[in-house]
């Protein structure tokens, strides 16, 4: 019999999204999945869009509000699959994403494989999503992972992932005190019970962008600063852990310093934790550079007030490209007969 694969959906909020997200499951190709909508405590229609899609296969659950890590930790406890596909309410899957990834395990037959795929980015059309290559988006080894995220800062979307049973019990449940990048932890666990990863390029994830209040985005908010710094302690005990070398420790100091502008110079607190940080990996950083369309700011308005420009303006231009898109997109919805699972099928053909 053919694995069964969980795709579990923690939901809050999405009654805009979910019903797209939720058909980019049941259009899977392979044959055998359960999917797992988890409701965090939503105050608007979340629930009554996604119950609409009830059935044997598709489980409909509702509690109280507790966080994202929560809510996956509850549909993880509910699913029965031998492998798990985490897909967050506001992104799709291609329809053979899970098939081509399964079929490229059978190769190897290792179930401590973690297989991982492209992402696109998009907001309100699928078709358009950009997929953007960078190194991570190959075969590697825990150690060589981890190493090109934390030293280039990059990141791979939590759907890219399709994770075995097994490793899901080797890596334990996700951290709820994590209010910004439970994914970047809870993959490196995920990533250090493996044998590596094995990127399986023809299997195709879409990230929608949404507006600032995503749970990712961490702006000016103290609580998400205090996960994130407990989240970049973790990723270094963890790459050490596996591996203490020269390379590890400059891996480390660039992904210290690459995220030190989150906390200078607002909280001179955790500025503190992170140069003792540094000083523990024989380095020191330095006070985090400003863009160049920003730089000019300073000498003028301050430090503090540069740097909130720079966070605002690219936040405005955002918010306006994705009115547009959104326009652009009723236009197209009124003029093209199929839905969003053909365009989606479409989209992925053609990246």
């Amino acid at each position: 019999m053919e694995p069964l694969v969980s795709i579990l959906i923690p939901a809050y909020n999405a009654e805009e999204w979910i019903a797209d997200t939720i058909r980019s499951a049941t259009a899977q190709t392979w044959p055998r999945t359960e999917i797992i909508v988890v409701d965090d405590g939503s105050k608007d229609r979340t629930v009554a869009v996604a119950q609409q899609f009830a059935s044997e296969k598709l489980l409909v659950v509702t509690k109280e509000n507790q966080g994202a890590a929560a809510t996956r930790n509850y549909g993880l406890k509910l699913s029965q699959g031998d492998y798990v596909q985490w897909l967050d309410a506001d992104d799709l899957l291609a329809p053979d994403k899970i098939e081509l990834q399964l079929a490229a395990l059978k190769k190897s037959g290792d179930t401590r494989t973690l297989l991982s795929s492209p992402w696109g980015h998009f907001s309100y059309r699928a078709q358009r999503a950009q997929f953007v290559p960078h190194s991570l988006w190959q075969d590697l080894s825990p150690v060589d992972w981890l190493i090109k995220k934390m030293s280039e800062n990059l990141h791979m979307q939590t759907a890219t992932w399709l994770t075995s049973r097994e490793l899901v019990e080797a890596a334990g449940p996700w951290d709820t005190r994590l209010l910004s990048d439970d994914d970047g932890e809870y993959f490196c666990r995920v990533l250090r019970a493996s044998t590596g990863t094995h990127f399986v390029k023809e299997a195709k994830v879409f990230y929608r962008v949404t507006s600032s209040n995503r749970l990712s985005h961490i702006g000016l908010s103290d609580r998400k600063k205090d996960a994130m710094l407990l989240s970049m302690k973790l990723h270094i005990e963890y790459l050490r852990a596996l591996e203490d070398s020269e390379r590890v420790r400059k891996a480390c100091l660039a992904y210290l310093q690459n995220w030190q502008g989150i906390f200078f110079p607002e909280r001179p607190d955790l500025v503190a934790e992170s140069q003792a940080l540094a000083a523990e990996l024989h380095g020191q950083l330095e006070v985090p550079a400003l863009g160049w369309k920003y730089a000019w700011l300073k000498p003028v308005f301050g430090y503090g007030t540069a740097k909130h420009a720079q966070m605002i303006l690219p936040q405005w231009k955002a918010s306006v490209l994705r009115k547009w898109d959104k326009a652009m997109h009723g236009l197209e919805s009124r003029s093209v007969a199929n839905g969003s699972g053909g365009n989606l099928a479409a989209a992925s053909r053609k990246k």
